[in-house]
């Protein structure tokens, strides 16, 4: 694989119903887990917040998954990444997550991530660190 194939394109209102799938696929049997069941409304409510911020992540001209990260003045926050399960552990996830923490420039990179979600071990092998819990997330920073 070729990093120079992948590309961050802001996420178009016709993005949407890409989106909502993508979230469905990659994220409901994680949250059901921890005892969330979100309606497609509920879904699209998150796919929603902070949509200015979206990316949808292509990998030679196909859509592959999807990242919304906000910068502040001391830190950048990941919302959101979701790969689709046919690219998954394929290493597409750790190249975007790599850019973005690039892109941080030094601050520190904020995330959470839901318990039980093989995507934490993901985040620990870039360097990520658990730094709060609740019942249901893990707080992790670099």
């Amino acid at each position: 694989m070729n990093k120079t194939d992948l590309k961050l394109i802001k996420a178009a209102s016709s993005d949407k119903a890409y989106l909502l799938s993508l979230r469905k696929l990659t994220m409901t049997e994680h949250l059901e887990r921890v005892g969330r069941f979100y309606t497609d409304k509920q879904h699209l409510a998150r796919i929603e917040m902070h949509y200015e911020f979206a990316k949808i992540i292509f990998y030679k001209n196909e859509k592959i998954g999807t990242i919304k990260f906000l910068i502040h003045d001391e830190e950048l926050e990941i919302l959101q990444i979701q790969i689709h399960p046919e690219y998954q552990g394929k290493g597409f996830g750790n190249i975007v997550i790599n850019y973005i923490i690039n892109q941080a420039n030094n601050k520190p990179v904020k995330l959470s991530v839901l318990k039980g979600n093989p995507a934490k071990k993901l985040y620990e092998s870039l360097g990520f660190i658990v730094i709060n819990e609740n019942e249901q997330e893990w707080f992790m920073q670099t």
